[in-house]
């Protein structure tokens, strides 16, 4: 169990998952790994689809991501199951942090001045799937991490900061990406925007594998002998025959496969809207902010008095906010439906992520956070193959047209589908448990 305060958290208290050691050594090392990705992955676009300006290109970045991250998801959960987290966080970030050091020699042409355009690809392509199969297990392992760094009565304040705290990294690290890598021949003559931006990107990693080191052992709740056929098969039989668990994953999963612009925003920054790659970093950084201001407003005021009736008020607008950032060819238009839609979606992370946290047995934490990756940790890369292969067929504001629609059809289907959970409050989905504490 967590380790507890010098005093008792009160329910009412904004700050209390904050109050526990290793929740707060779990959010930094969180908040520092999100913000160096998501920094490589904005430039890796842009930088891509300079190189190439193919749309297919942009859509292979997804497709080297999620094969290896769905792939192996499920072993991923059965090893995060059974084995000690922080030994293995270690040795993923250990991982992805030498597979951004491998783009960062292959993009700094002076130490690589006989690469080829086609080989610099390759690399990359090479290093994503590296870092998806880190995922796999990056996934389970954190989940059940915060599962135990705080009481269960904590669990929704705890995944609002947690989101939150995504959400900011999520708003800093493509504006300062995008910057970065606009400015960076201005601030030192000769500098490749390409190289200070995966230079900053391995510091924060570095910070991060850092912050995994102080956290405390992790080792299995439960170490009991069993057939890896038989336990995977056990978490993904948990998964679809609990009804909320099930549709929730399913929503998230079609909205962000057919919802997800994130792919396409290099070719908007380049070809629609005009503005570079500092405007492309903007554009990551309104939908992001839309979200971590709603989650931060969510601290006080929870969505989870009636979660399944807000949460298809989130998607729904999720799916509005697509339509509307497709029509519009306006610059600061296009950034007022990338702030809603970050907005809508920090809603649904919150109460998915709660609503998880909650029904999940312990014993089974890691092979459920599997599941959920298969269905959702891997939907955006999914979908950005998905936006790719559309603009390509369709042309791209067609493509977001028809995502954003297609979002709203998922909304409509579910809703008939789950009636019955929209006047229930979280006490009915899920009756308070008695807890009882230990101390470790």
């Amino acid at each position: 169990m967590a380790e507890e305060g010098d005093s008792k958290p009160q329910k009412t208290d904004s700050f209390a998952a904050l109050r526990y050691k290793d929740f707060r050594s779990y959010i930094g090392m969180r908040f520092c790994f999100t913000l160096a990705y998501q920094m490589q992955t904005v430039v890796l676009g842009f930088y891509i689809y300079q190189l190439t300006h193919s749309k297919m290109a942009l859509a292979y970045i997804g497709l080297s991501e999620a094969i290896p991250a769905v792939g192996i998801a499920l072993y991923g959960g059965y090893i995060a199951d059974k084995y000690e987290k922080r030994k293995m966080l270690l040795i993923l970030f250990a991982g992805v942090f030498l597979s951004s050091l491998v783009i960062f020699i292959a993009t700094l042409r002076s130490m690589a001045p006989h690469l080829s355009i086609t080989m610099i690809l390759v690399i990359i392509y090479a290093m994503i799937f590296c870092n998806g199969l880190a995922r796999a297990f990056y996934g389970p392992a954190t989940f059940t991490i915060y599962a135990q760094s705080i009481p269960k009565s904590l669990y929704p304040n705890g995944s609002t900061w947690s989101s939150s705290s995504w959400q900011i990294a999520s708003i800093v690290g493509p504006l300062m990406g995008g910057f970065i890598y606009g400015f960076a021949g201005h601030i030192i003559p000769g500098l490749a925007g390409i190289t200070a931006t995966m230079g900053l990107t391995l510091f924060f990693m570095l910070i991060s594998l850092v912050l995994v080191y102080m956290l405390r052992s992790y080792p299995p709740v439960f170490v009991k002998k069993e057939d890896i056929w038989i336990s995977l098969r056990a978490g993904l039989q948990f998964v679809f025959t609990n009804k909320i668990m099930f549709y929730a994953m399913s929503l998230d999963l079609f909205s962000v496969f057919f919802g997800g612009v994130v792919a396409l925003l290099p070719v908007y920054a380049l070809d629609i809207l005009k503005v570079g790659s500092e405007g492309l970093g903007i554009m990551r950084m309104a939908s992001s902010f839309g979200a971590a201001l709603t989650m931060i407003i969510m601290i006080r005021f929870s969505p989870m008095n009636k979660p399944w009736r807000n949460l298809l008020i989130a998607v729904a607008g999720f799916g509005l906010c697509i339509i509307g950032f497709g029509l519009s060819t306006i610059f600061y238009v296009s950034l007022v439906f990338l702030f809603l839609q970050g907005a809508f979606d920090s809603v649904s992370v919150i109460i998915r992520g709660t609503l998880m946290q909650l029904l999940t047995p312990d014993h089974m934490r890691g092979r459920v956070s599997a599941v959920n990756s298969m269905f959702i940790g891997s939907s955006n890369e999914i979908g950005d193959f998905e936006s790719g292969v559309a603009a390509r067929l369709l042309g791209t504001i067609p493509a977001v047209l028809f995502g954003g629609t297609m979002t709203m059809l998922i909304v409509g289907l579910t809703f008939l589908k789950t009636k019955k959970l929209i006047p229930l409050s979280l006490s009915e989905i899920h009756p308070p448990e008695v807890e009882v504490k230990t101390e470790v």
